[in-house]
């Protein structure tokens, strides 16, 4: 059975959703296993957190609050970090929305 979904809009008619949200953070990745997460916004980030999903091992102390320029240093260890692991931090910056964002090794 095939539906008809009906005509599609233009692009030009269809809503704006505006501009992406953009990620302020940086990864330092030049001292490994230590990896530091530069708040590069404008904004100080609040209940910020980093765990990792994968086999590999999380140290971390991480403050509630990130100023910006502020970092946190994250030590990242196990046999295969890029196969296996994926860091998340998450945050919520001045607007109260939460946020996700994964790094890949």
């Amino acid at each position: 059975m095939v539906r008809c979904r009906g005509p599609r809009r233009p692009l030009s008619v269809r809503r704006s959703r505006g501009p992406a949200y953009q990620v302020p953070w940086q990864v330092d990745r030049g001292a490994p296993p230590v990896y530091r997460l530069v708040n590069t916004g404008p904004h100080v980030l609040r209940g910020v957190t980093v765990s990792v999903s994968g086999r590999s091992q999380l140290r971390v102390s991480a403050p509630a609050s990130i100023a910006p320029g502020a970092a946190v240093s994250a030590i990242v260890t196990g046999d295969d970090l890029a196969r296996d692991t994926v860091l998340v931090i998450r945050w919520f910056p001045p607007d109260g929305k939460e946020y996700l964002w994964h790094v890949s090794f």
